[in-house]
């Protein structure tokens, strides 16, 4: 899957979900595609995705957060 349409998949899932949990959706799309998303920056991601700048820190911990959670057995496809 292109990067585009990776970011297009986050952007339809953070405008479906609901205003409070708007957060929770963003860090579980994060840890989804994190292994896509191995190679670009927190920049990178936030411009894609349309994200303000600020978020690129939530990305960063989610990336390394994703590698923790597949060693205990995360299977991020069923995500």
């Amino acid at each position: 899957m292109s990067y585009s349409a990776i970011y297009e998949s986050i952007r339809a899932a953070l405008n479906e979900a609901p205003r409070n949990q708007y957060t929770t959706e963003m860090h579980l799309q994060m840890i989804k595609h994190a292994d896509s998303l191995k190679d670009i920056t927190a920049k990178e991601f936030c411009e894609g995705v349309g994200l303000k700048p600020s978020f690129g820190t939530e990305f960063s911990k989610m990336r390394n957060l994703t590698h923790r959670l597949k060693a205990a057995g995360l299977d991020t496809d069923k995500i």
